[in-house]
């Protein structure tokens, strides 16, 4: 059975959806005001797997990723850039989609956004203030009053008290505890705004995704994920927004994935190791990014070095490597359990990794003995790999497709191993031994073999 580690109760846990045979799941995604950064890109992959391995036993899966739209940030960087706000996150959404494309991201089923569920973000604030959860303040602000929510602090463990004997209230606000946060925002000169019974204005950042949630799932669904940095405040106060309008349960397991260091290092932009995915994927392909990603499990850090890159290359191009000139196979099941149970604990995808090496190494075993045999392993091999996202290029495409050197063209290499080849017949070995060593200080590797000689990038 598929175990989690809910971050609610800190353990893990059988996972049982609440309806037989489907899962709703709902997971945080990006503010757009800016590209995505190698912390995006762990959550994205991250959560892309379990979409895929929930669908992969069978569970239909009703996934939903939002997109916040409109907020502090958002306006901040539109005013900075002279543009309308719609303008700035339409166009970040787009460089959104083209990075998670990229990176072989499945769409989730939904992708609402924000400024589309004004009405269900209103209704939501009403509910609270009819619930007595909420307050309007003087400065026409609407608050959540964390006093009434006896619950609070329960999925990240902080004390209430604790936490608001270090609070202070910014100037401007009007909110009658340090700790209550704000639900609506009453319309400043120069923002964005909407009607709402308060007067004209915009949602907090944490009540969009709870009518977000609630609106496209229900009011109690079974999984919500995101990286680490939410779980306080944002994913805390989603807890007290929602089940204080509802007066229901939430959500069932809660996931959240670790931080991504650089080089040991936080990721910041303030010491310069702050790296797009854009940045990234100049210098490495994306399913290497996606490996590199899926070698550390997912709530452990996750630290980025040329080091790590370099490994997630070596280690497809093995594998690649293995799958290169297999005929038609039929899957064996042979290594499908083990697989499975890496994954059902806890989503350990470096377990998973494990066993698809040593899926390579029986394919290699098997290639010269028995080469349907190898051709069944390769078949399950890239059965495996699917789940995980990986291993789906044609192998010749993928080897050859490396970042190339010296200029030199698919063709142009083609002709100089033909012209090594025909030394080779006429038993010329400088000459094949020069045109080795040219193509290899070219980047390419020769492997020579029964069938004739095959090249790669490297």
């Amino acid at each position: 059975m598929l175990q989690i580690y809910n971050s609610l109760t800190r353990r893990k846990e059988p996972f049982v959806p609440l309806e037989p045979h489907r899962v709703r799941m709902y997971v945080c995604g990006m503010t757009v005001y800016d590209l995505c950064h190698l912390g995006h890109a762990r959550v994205l992959v991250v959560f892309d797997v379990v979409y895929r391995y929930l669908r992969h036993l069978g569970y239909e899966v009703h996934y939903v990723r939002n997109i916040t739209d409109i907020d502090d940030k958002i306006i901040q960087r539109a005013n900075e850039r002279g543009e309308p706000f719609e303008a700035l996150t339409e166009r970040f959404i787009q460089a959104m989609h083209e990075d998670a494309e990229a990176l072989g991201i499945l769409p989730p089923t939904e992708e609402p956004r924000a400024t589309a569920h004004m009405k269900e973000i209103q209704a939501m604030i009403q509910a609270l203030l009819d619930r007595g959860y909420a307050y309007v303040a003087e400065n026409g602000d609407v608050y959540y009053s964390v006093s009434q929510f006896p619950d609070y602090g329960k999925l990240s463990g902080k004390d209430p008290a604790e936490l608001r004997a270090g609070a202070r209230v910014a100037v401007g606000e009007a909110k009658r505890d340090p700790l209550d946060f704000a639900l609506w925002k009453a319309a400043k000169p120069g923002e964005p705004a909407w009607e709402s019974p308060w007067g004209l204005g915009r949602p907090g950042w944490h009540i969009e995704c709870s009518a977000m949630s609630t609106s496209c799932l229900g009011n109690h669904f079974d999984l919500h994920g995101g990286g680490a940095d939410l779980q306080f405040p944002h994913h805390e106060n989603e807890i007290a927004q929602s089940e204080g309008a509802t007066g229901e349960p939430f959500v069932n397991c809660w996931m959240h994935n670790g931080f991504v260091r650089v080089n040991e290092e936080k990721m910041s932009k303030s010491l310069g190791n702050f790296f797009t995915v854009r940045e990234i994927l100049q210098r490495y392909r994306p399913e290497e990014v996606r490996y590199f990603i899926l070698t550390s499990h997912y709530r452990s850090p996750l630290n980025y070095d040329d080091a790590h890159l370099l490994q997630a290359r070596q280690a497809l191009t093995r594998c690649y490597t293995a799958l290169r000139g297999l005929g038609e196979g039929t899957e064996t099941g042979a290594f499908r359990a083990r697989f499975e149970a890496a994954l059902s604990d806890d989503f350990n995808t470096p377990e998973a990794l494990a066993v698809l090496f040593d899926l390579v190494r029986e394919i290699n075993r098997a290639r010269e003995t028995d080469p349907q045999k190898a051709a069944d392993l390769g078949a399950e091999l890239r059965a495996l790999g699917a789940v995980l996202g990986l291993l789906q290029e044609d192998p010749e495409t993928y080897l050859r497709g490396g970042r190339a050197s010296d200029g030199l063209r698919d063709e142009q290499i083609q002709a100089l191993v033909q012209q090594r080849t025909e030394a080779r017949r006429r038993k010329d070995w400088e000459a094949a031994d020069r045109l080795r060593d040219q193509l290899r200080e070219a980047g390419i590797l020769l492997e020579d073999g029964p069938e004739g000689t095959s090249w790669r990038r490297v």
